[in-house]
């Protein structure tokens, strides 16, 4: 196994038996504060035998890591022999999804940093590096992946959406990999700077930009454009399509689940503590919960309360949505949908016309009888996506 990911694990392990313990002492102090015990001993109970037990559990936990640590700097040079496998790297984005806000402020190395993939491989972005992964041309096609996904997971069998793209109408595919456990104003903030980097460095004249995004990368997208557009930059001029597959433009129920599980965890002494361990969901996770774009809207909070990001003016918007129902039915529009996000938010419709991000019937399309990752290699989606992203001088009318 790759030293990094090994290096990282470890830590998570380690962390997990330290947080376990926590959990477990406030959960004895809760029992034992309510036990009929005698005034002096109840104390030395609660603070002192509890206390000094979860406290070596800690300090073992500890030892242990600063162990493993040590011994990972000796096997270092022998296990990290070429690059991570596929595998690891699935494991890296699950990972990320779940406690990249977590895994970035602790400095374990598992954390991902945002960066581009062009073809198998990492790129930086300056002229040389991206002229050496490949032809590059004037039409540039960046893809987003959603929560605990990859760049490499863009592949579903044997089709690949940016193949196919790139073979019929002339784009370089670049795969965006970035923390999805990070608030996705903060992701949106950072590719906005990246693309600027990208668009002063692609090395022939940049005629324009398409952005495919799967899932919470639709999110982290359109943050990006309105804070480039904030900003000055002069990237998001080139933006000529926008393409959402599947993006909780309003939330997904289930982080919603969560939240609830947590309220009612809080309602009682006894089952508070559990509470502790229910929290473990990323800044990303939470932001899903109504589909939360800027650090203006607050994690978590309704996206009822205040009006949504509009669409970006003169770029083509499009959005595909999935539904396990016919898609008429009130277990698509407002539940189910597509497995994990309901028909009506992929769709951006909203019960207040006001809130609705008004997505053109003609720039709509629902498949049936088709999940969440099936977007990623439907052919009904594939062959919209040739229609939709064919060349065109045409601009969009905003």
């Amino acid at each position: 196994m790759n030293a990094i990911v090994l290096r990282g694990l470890a830590r998570l392990a380690t962390e997990a038996v330290a947080g376990t313990s926590h959990v477990v002492e406030a959960v004895q102090h809760e029992i034992l504060e309510r036990l009929p015990l005698p005034a002096r001993i109840a104390p030395r109970v609660v603070g002192g035998i509890a206390g000094l037990t979860h406290r070596g559990v800690r300090g073992i936990a500890r030892s242990v890591g600063a162990g493993l640590d040590r011994a990972l700097d000796v096997a270092a040079p022998r296990l990290a022999r070429g690059p991570e496998t596929e595998a690891e790297r699935r494991l890296r984005a699950i990972a990320n999804g779940v406690l990249g806000d977590h895994l970035l402020a602790s400095g374990n190395p598992l954390a991902l940093p945002m960066r581009i993939w062009i073809g198998d491989a990492p790129v930086e972005p300056d002229p040389a590096a991206i002229a050496a992964a490949g032809a590059a041309t004037p039409r540039l096609l960046l893809m987003l992946h959603g929560l605990c996904m990859g760049p490499s997971q863009w592949r579903r069998g044997d089709h690949d959406h940016g193949e196919v793209l790139a073979q019929a109408h002339g784009f370089t595919p670049v795969r965006l990999e970035y923390n999805s456990g990070l608030r996705v104003a903060r992701n949106g903030a950072e590719l906005a700077h990246l693309l600027q980097q990208i668009h002063d460095a692609w090395p022939v004249p940049l005629q324009g930009i398409a952005i495919l995004a799967h899932s919470m990368g639709g999110l982290v997208a359109r943050s990006a454009i309105h804070q480039a557009r904030e900003a000055g930059m002069a990237w998001p001029d080139r933006v000529r399509d926008l393409v959402f597959l599947g993006t909780p433009h309003f939330g997904a129920p289930l982080e919603r689940i969560g939240h609830g599980v947590d309220r009612l965890l809080l309602a009682t002494p006894w089952s508070a503590p559990l509470a502790m361990a229910g929290r473990l969901r990323s800044a990303g996770i939470v932001d899903l919960r109504h589909g939360a774009v800027l650090d203006t809207e607050r994690a978590g909070a309704d996206a009822s309360t205040h009006p949504p990001v509009p669409l970006p003016r003169g770029v083509r918007s499009r959005v595909v949505a999935a539904s396990l129902h016919e898609p008429h039915s009130a277990r698509a529009q407002r539940w189910i949908g597509d497995g994990l996000v309901p028909l009506d938010s992929a769709l951006g419709r909203h019960p207040d016309p006001a809130l609705a991000l008004g997505f053109r019937r003609d720039s709509r399309l629902v498949i049936e009888d088709a999940g969440h990752f099936d977007l990623l290699g439907d052919a009904r989606v594939g062959r919209r996506l040739l229609e939709w992203l064919a060349p065109s001088t045409r601009r969009a009318d905003g």
